[in-house]
């Protein structure tokens, strides 16, 4: 009982710890100190270190030797390189997705593009939430667990802290998005009911790629 009670009391402080980074209330290279967020969160430090080890784990905290942990900071290039690897990695899951697919699946990934492009730009929580589950079905039919593994974590916590740490993208679609999203979508969806493999993976390196562009061109004029 006492180790199932520790593995819950460093779970819930976990799961809240990445929640509050994830949602900026803890910010881009904020230092986290043991004694406070023990105090803070009512518990024992012991949980709380077991706590930021996960989190390190999961790349959203780093430890800076004889000064504690931070939360990581994104540079420009940092977030190019995590879009290329996302782009890699979600444009072979699409190859593989294209000939796993059942009509089921392709009807609410074209619902889901529906569904996004109806959405008007106040509603940018809901269309991210919708855009999240679009990819997550496409990964995961992929059926290869490395792949859906280390872009569930990915999902999990970079898209949602890159928007949340700047203020430019926190709470307004990129500018200029809209229609090419919807674009870039149908074409994924029309590949993968194609179950053309080959350009079901071009079309979604591509959409990513493209949305790394933008995200990076509107951070660099007003970040």
């Amino acid at each position: 009982m006492e180790i199932t009670s520790h593995r819950q009391l460093r779970k819930l402080v976990a799961d809240q710890l990445r929640a509050a980074i994830l949602d900026g209330k803890i910010k881009s290279g904020d230092w986290l100190r043991q004694e406070r967020l023990a105090q803070e969160l009512n518990v024992s430090q012991m949980p709380v270190r077991e706590a930021l080890k996960e989190l390190a784990a999961e790349g959203l905290i780093e430890h800076v030797p004889y000064r504690g942990a931070r939360v990581v900071t994104f540079s420009i290039e940092d977030i190019s390189d995590l879009y290329e690897h996302r782009a890699f990695l979600e444009g072979r899951a699409a190859e593989f997705a294209a000939t796993q697919l059942d009509s089921g699946e392709i009807e609410a990934l074209r619902e889901m593009a529906g569904k996004m492009a109806a959405l008007p730009p106040e509603q940018i929580a809901e269309y991210r939430r919708t855009n999240r589950a679009f990819h997550e079905t496409i990964f995961r039919a992929s059926k290869h667990e490395y792949i859906i593994r280390t872009l569930s974590q990915m999902w999990e916590a970079f898209p949602t802290m890159l928007i949340a740490n700047f203020a430019a993208t926190a709470q307004t679609p990129l500018p200029q998005r809209d229609d090419q999203d919807r674009v870039e979508h149908q074409a994924i969806v029309a590949a993968l009911e194609a179950k053309d493999s080959k350009k079901a993976g071009e079309a979604a390196r591509a959409h990513i790629l493209s949305a790394a562009r933008h995200l990076i061109q509107s951070l660099k004029g007003g970040a």
